[in-house]
C-alpha cells in the first residue's frame, strides 16, 4: 500500500523563500518540488509579486496551473495567462492613505502595481525598487501613478525602517487599506481584508483542497495569514522575527534549500514508493 502524502498543497512565498538572493531556484529545491508533485501534492505560489512579474520564475518551475499573485490581490491563471480573480486598491482611497501617512512620518516615495496579467509597475521620482531585477517605469509625477487601474501601493521612507514605518501607516491607515510588510523595502498597502490567506483559500477551493491538507512557506510578516490559515506553517531562518514567533516550524534559510529539506523529511515515505 501506497503511504498517505503528508500535505496535498504546498504553498511557497518566493523572495526570501523559494528563490535564492539572485532570482534563482536551486536544483534541490526544484527536484524536491518535481518529486512531492508525483507524489501528488500541488504546488502553490502565494507572492506579493504582481503577476506580470511572476510569469518568467513560473515558467522555471513548469508550473501551469493557479498561483496567488500580488498579496493575494490576484489569482492568476498561468496555462491561460490570465485573471481567474483580481482586487483593485481604489485609487482616492490610496491617495488618502497616503496623506495620512505622510503627515505622521514626513514625505515617503511610492510605486504602484498595476491591475492586469500586463500592469506594470510604476514608481515615482526618489522611489528605489527593492529588487532591482524587476521592471519599473519611473514617472515624473505621483499623479502619474493612478493613471490606470492598481493592485497595491509600495512605499518606501527615507530614514525610517521598516517596521517603523509598517506600524505608523497601519495606525493612520485604518479601514483604508490593509498594510503589509512584505521584505527588506516593501511596506504595502492593499486592499482592505485582502491577505496572502484569501487568495491562496481561493485558490485551494478551486482546486478542490482545504487548509488541513495545506503547509505553507514563508519568510515576513505578509505571510502571518497564510500560516494562520494553513494546518502547518514553515518560516525560513531567514525569517522576520514575527513570522518565526507564529510558525509551527523553522527550518534553514531560503540560500540552504531550506524548503526542500522539509519536503524531503515529509513525503520520504511518498517517495520510497515511487521509487519501488
Amino acid at each position: 500500500m501506497a503511504a498517505p502524502i503528508a500535505y496535498s498543497l504546498i504553498a511557497t512565498d518566493l523572495d526570501g523563500t523559494l528563490l535564492r538572493g539572485d532570482d534563482t531556484l536551486s536544483d534541490r529545491s526544484l527536484d524536491a518540488l518535481a518529486q512531492v508533485a508525483a507524489a501528488g501534492a500541488r504546488h502553490l505560489v502565494v507572492t506579493g509579486r504582481p503577476a506580470p512579474r511572476v510569469r518568467p520564475l513560473l515558467d522555471a518551475l513548469g508550473s501551469r496551473g493557479l498561483a496567488v499573485c500580488g498579496q493575494g490581490a490576484q489569482l492568476y491563471d498561468v496555462g491561460a495567462d490570465r485573471l481567474l480573480w483580481s482586487v483593485t486598491l481604489d485609487r482616492e482611497l490610496a491617495e488618502t492613505a497616503l496623506g495620512k501617512i505622510e503627515a505622521e512620518v514626513g514625505q515617503v516615495y511610492a510605486a504602484v502595481d498595476q491591475d492586469g496579467v500586463d500592469g506594470l509597475t510604476l514608481i515615482e521620482p526618489g522611489y528605489l525598487m527593492p529588487h532591482p531585477t524587476l521592471p519599473a517605469v519611473r514617472v515624473q509625477r505621483r499623479d502619474d501613478l493612478w493613471c490606470e487601474p492598481i493592485s497595491k501601493v509600495l512605499l518606501r521612507h527615507p530614514t525610517l525602517s521598516d517596521d517603523e514605518l509598517a506600524a505608523t501607516a497601519r495606525a493612520v491607515v485604518g479601514s483604508l487599506a490593509t498594510v503589509t510588510m512584505s521584505g527588506p523595502g516593501t511596506v504595502e498597502l492593499q486592499p482592505c481584508g485582502i491577505t496572502k490567506a484569501t487568495g491562496l483559500a481561493l485558490a485551494a477551493d478551486h482546486l478542490g483542497l482545504g487548509a488541513h491538507e495545506t503547509i505553507a512557506f514563508g519568510d515576513m510578516p505578509n505571510d502571518i495569514p497564510m500560516f494562520d490559515w494553513a494546518a502547518r506553517g514553515v518560516a525560513m531562518a531567514n525569517a522576520h522575527p514575527e513570522l518565526k514567533a507564529v510558525a509551527d516550524e523553522i527550518t534553514l534559510s531560503n540560500e540552504d534549500d531550506g524548503i526542500a529539506v522539509v519536503l524531503e523529511r515529509l513525503f520520504a515515505g511518498s517517495l520510497a514508493d515511487l521509487a519501488q
